[in-house]
């Protein structure tokens, strides 16, 4: 639409007001300045019309505002008697069913939408009496409550949870005489499929659902909140009934008053953060809600780019390593083979001394350096700037080499950026999501609700290829179990399909993709034939996943750990992207390729330079014109050696060329494949430096710790997996003597005769920016608040979420290209000796190891150790049952893990969550150092074990009230008919019958 189009006029009250095309009601007139009561509305779920405080008059007819979309030349009637009439009565109804305690609840911050409704609409008072729900608090679940006492059954949480979070638990019976909100068939929320993301708390207009950490501890007077189970609740409740007695006599107005005084009182002790979480890629940002050190809640905002109002179980309630006592606090210094306390000064000039030691002494490539993909972008840029121009050396890298290089080298190869090539929005939006290789439910959480939204609100279809019957591949349309480690094959398979039977995009291929006669030739063996016996994929479900593509307009590809964790992982990667190019799914709305980034930051970490050969913007350090830049920006002369990955440096080490490593909050010695061989080379290491929140077991190999703080401690930014660079602002002081990583490696760098001057992250993203083109146009003044850039960025400010606009690809003709590849053999493959195969990955409630997740009490009480997952079927031969304990042997080491007996595996395939710190429990003590051909990502997902029962019975890992083994509980939403075809509801504005349970 033009400007002009976008705008009309239409009329409220007589006065003309000026809205946007497609607005509803309440966001257009609030957009206009006037105000329209409403409660249950809300702007991320849409007219859920439960309420009834939002009635006008449209066009001479009563209706519920909410629901209505503006049209031009629209009448409303706000200020007309039977609208008011109508919305009192509903207020009114709302009031009987809310115990009004303002100034003793954590929930009258300002926001409270039923506090400020009936303000707003200046109800006088009580005019129903106020009547309990005969049915008491739920505390079960560790992170929040539902009291039904203070439910107003708005339905927004069961809207949340049935239609944006898709989880399915939450519903409203309508059927009882006091109606309330269920979690599965009425029980208890810790007993039921709830996966503890927060939805539900967030979208919650009163203090019906609360988390557990702001009851009692938000107002000064909230210790005797009702709720409140370790404070003065009983005093509390005597207090607020004498207050009801007098409210009889006095109304609303007074008793408001003294809860706007006491929530005015609140806003000089309660600060509101913005941030971004700092688990997974998807990037989401919130508020969070602080009362001097302590954290009292997580808030997200309609505005959050990435995420809106959704969070998971990690980003919203996940938060307990901030404040944990086991943070590192003072450097430690390795001495007589014990660590000491010592000042930042001495640690600074013992790394100073023994780096310039070693240099002097090997050269500068004797020492290497690992960035962090937990860091900020500027922290990522500093660490490359401090091993290149510091000291002289290209052995740089970061954890984008354990997960995500053959992802992008994939798409390098292909279309020419190694990114996403559009947005969560193009996910969305697709007609067909091919999802290969990726746990998105667990790993991805919240882009996975947009999937099932898609898929349940919209009819998007899913294809899922996954060793396991993971969520996603529970709910496809379509699951496939291939063989592991043989995706290449059927998806080429499928491509020959298409090709041969002329389903291909040939004029989407003629007009923008190369290389298409060599690419064709390449498959000449991928026949379904070869497919059917390889992947043990039916003929059947090859010709449905062929039908399915072919029938659908757009389709994207979602693929993660399980393509590119294989020797042939970036091959893997590049079939997925020309199977796209076949069917001409690249480079349009609602398609493209989506490698789901592992970290917070794990995009920034390699965008910003944190790569052997690429400085920022990844750009070539062999380029002389681009090497010579970054001379003239920095004043030194840089190397033009090759530099080493992360993988290449453990064989360095034990050949004994390389000498020293430092490494940023990156727990190596566990989460390296063949953990052993890499812990065995830090031991031979003549000086190593890690710098970590906390004691890691990498830490136990340093000469020096540093101590470093979390992300709420600092500013910067971070880059999601659709490329969005978002700021963080700093939410804590450090704890103790830490600090920001930029600031130590600023100051480090001062000790190695450096002075960068740095006093702010905004300096070094405008150093950056000047020097990387992709980066031109960053500037913390765009990204203030929620605003975000998605790179590229030119110097204006213009962002890209399209990296491939009319269908320019990024290579100098603008054509994308097909990269034949061949199929290879997967390694450490079963035997007699070694039977079982071993998958492994992600668990929703802990992240990798657990070195943050561990330090929240409610997750641990979820899932308080690793696991393995057995079938059904490997139980019965082996005599086993969930709780056995059992010993997993791999070609290279033995760990000892409780079973968990399940369908989501089948026959001899197993899988194991990388939950685990130490060794006797770590999954990478299995693991070989067989690694991606192309890009030395380990293959993790190619490893197989025996297995020996060490105890036939015991304690089941997952309690039987875990939600993987409960029953979701699917509804169209509110299902709110049920509500309005009560013989105890009537229609406003006829008033209530007495004794209503409404």
């Amino acid at each position: 639409m033009d400007q002009q189009s976008q705008f009309f006029d239409i009329t409220v009250d007589g006065q003309s007001v000026t809205v946007r095309s497609g607005q509803p009601l309440p966001e257009a007139l609030d957009a206009a300045g006037v105000y329209m009561p409403h409660l249950c509305y809300h702007p991320s779920l849409g007219p859920i019309q439960t309420c009834d405080t939002c009635m006008v008059e449209v066009d001479g007819n009563l209706v519920r505002g909410c629901a209505v979309t503006v049209k031009p030349g629209m009448e409303i009637g706000l200020n007309v008697d039977e609208a008011e009439s109508a919305r009192l009565e509903a207020i009114n109804r709302v009031t009987s069913n809310h115990d009004l305690y303002c100034s003793v609840c954590d929930n009258n911050n300002g926001d409270c939408a039923v506090h400020n409704t009936v303000r707003d609409m200046h109800v006088p008072g009580q005019h129903y009496e106020y009547r309990g729900k005969p049915y008491d608090k739920d505390y079960s679940n560790p992170f929040y409550i539902y009291d039904p006492d203070q439910c107003i059954l708005c339905g927004r949480c069961v809207e949340a949870c049935q239609n944006l979070q898709v989880n399915e638990t939450l519903s409203i019976d309508w059927s009882r005489e006091r109606p309330r909100v269920i979690w599965d068939e009425d029980v208890a929320i810790e007993d039921s499929s709830c996966v503890s993301c927060g939805h539900c708390v967030t979208v919650c207009p009163c203090n019906a659902l609360m988390e557990k950490t702001a009851i009692g501890k938000v107002g000064p007077m909230t210790a005797l909140s009702p709720q409140n189970r370790d404070g003065y609740r009983k005093l509390g409740r005597a207090a607020i009934d004498v207050v009801k007695t007098a409210e009889h006599t006095t109304g609303f107005g007074p008793i408001f008053a003294v809860s706007e005084v006491d929530a005015a009182m609140r806003e000089t002790e309660l600060k509101r953060t913005k941030t971004v979480c700092t688990y997974c890629g998807v990037g989401c940002s919130f508020e969070m809600w602080t009362r001097e050190r302590e954290l009292l809640k997580v808030q997200p905002v309609h505005e959050a780019p990435a995420n809106q109002i959704s969070t998971c179980i990690k980003g919203k309630f996940g938060w307990g390593h901030i404040n944990s006592e086991q943070r590192l606090t003072k450097p430690l210094i390795r001495e007589n083979g014990a660590f000491r306390e010592a000042e930042w000064d001495e640690a600074y000039a013992l790394i100073a001394r023994r780096f310039n030691e070693i240099r002097d002494a090997h050269g500068p490539d004797a020492l290497a350096y690992i960035a962090s993909s937990k860091c900020t972008n500027e922290e990522g840029y500093l660490m490359q700037k401090l091993a290149r121009a510091v000291m002289g050396t290209n052995n740089i890298d970061n954890c984008s080499r354990y997960c995500q290089a053959p992802a992008t080298e994939g798409l390098w190869r292909t279309v020419g950026y190694g990114a996403d090539t559009g947005s969560i929005a193009d996910m969305e939006a697709a007609d067909l999501l091919l999802i290969v290789g990726a746990n998105t439910a667990e790993s991805h959480p919240v882009i996975a609700t947009r999937f099932k939204r898609a898929a349940k609100l919209h009819g998007q279809k899913h294809i899922v290829a996954d060793l396991r019957k993971n969520e996603l591949a529970q709910r496809a349309d379509l699951h496939l179990e291939p063989a592991p480690a043989t995706d290449m094959i059927w998806m080429n398979a499928i491509s020959k399909y298409l090709i041969d039977n002329g389903y291909h995009a040939e004029a989407y291929i003629r007009e923008h993709v190369d290389h298409f006669d060599d690419f064709k030739a390449s498959l000449e063996d991928f026949t379904f034939e070869f497919a059917i016996e390889r992947c043990g994929i039916s003929r059947e479900t090859l010709q449905k996943t062929a039908d399915m593509i072919v029938e659908a307009d757009t389709i994207c590809g979602v693929w993660a750990m399980g393509v590119t964790q294989h020797s042939m992982g970036s091959d893997t990667a590049t079939a997925l992207c020309n199977l796209l190019l076949v069917t001409g799914n690249m480079g349009r709305f609602g398609s493209g390729g989506y490698p789901m980034r592992g970290h917070n930051n794990v995009q920034g970490a390699s965008d910003f330079g944190n790569m052997p050969d690429r400085f920022p913007g990844y750009e070539f350090v062999s380029d002389d014109a681009v090497r010579q830049r970054y001379e003239k920006a920095w004043g030194v002369e840089l190397s033009t050696n090759k530099g080493l990955n992360n993988h290449e440096m453990v064989h360095n080490i034990h050949d004994g060329d390389l000498k020293s490593l430092y490494v940023v909050g990156e727990d190596m010695s566990i989460v390296d494949s063949d953990a052993l061989n890499v812990q065995a080379a830090f031991e031979k290491l003549e000086f190593f430096v890690v710098q970590d929140m906390f004691f890691s077991r990498t830490c136990e190999f340093a000469d020096v710790v540093l101590p470093a703080g979390p992300s709420v401690e600092k500013e910067g930014t971070f880059t999601n997996t659709e490329r969005r660079i978002q700021r963080i602002y700093q939410v804590f002081p450090p704890l103790g003597d830490s600090k920001p990583d930029w600031l130590i490696l600023t100051e480090l760098a001062k000790y190695l005769g450096h002075d960068w001057g740095y006093t702010h992250p905004s300096q070094i993203m405008h150093e950056a920016a000047g020097l990387a083109p992709m980066f031109a146009g960053v500037h913390y003044d765009r990204l203030a608040g929620f605003n975000s850039l998605q790179w590229p960025v030119a110097a204006d400010g213009t962002d890209m979420p399209d990296l491939y606009p009319e269908l320019k690809f990024h290579f100098d003709n603008g054509q994308a290209k097909f990269h034949p590849v061949s199929w290879t053999e997967p390694t450490d493959q079963v035997d007699d000796e070694y039977d079982l195969h071993l998958n492994n990955g992600r668990l929703l409630e802990h992240f990798h190891e657990g070195n943050m997740t561990d330090e929240t009490d409610g997750i641990i009480y979820k899932i308080p150790h690793g696991f393995v997952e057995v079938s059904p079927e490997l139980a019965e031969e082996r005599g086993l049952e969930s709780g056995a304990v059992v010993r997993l042997k791999s070609r290279r080491g033995a760990i000892k893990v409780a079973v968990e007996v399940t369908d989501r595996v089948q026959g001899k395939q197993m899988y194991m969550p990388m939950h685990g710190k130490k060794n006797i429990e770590a999954i990478n003590v299995l693991t070989s150092f067989e690694a991606d051909k192309d890009t030395d990502t380990p293959a993790y997902k190619e490893l197989a074990v025996n297995m020996q029962v060490l105890e036939d019975h015991g304690r089941a890992p997952l309690k039987p009230n875990n939600q993987r083994n409960k029953k979701r509980h699917p509804t169209s939403g509110v299902q709110v008919n049920q509500k309005w075809e009560r013989d105890d509801y009537k229609r406003p504005p006829k008033m209530r019958p007495t004794g209503s349970g409404l």
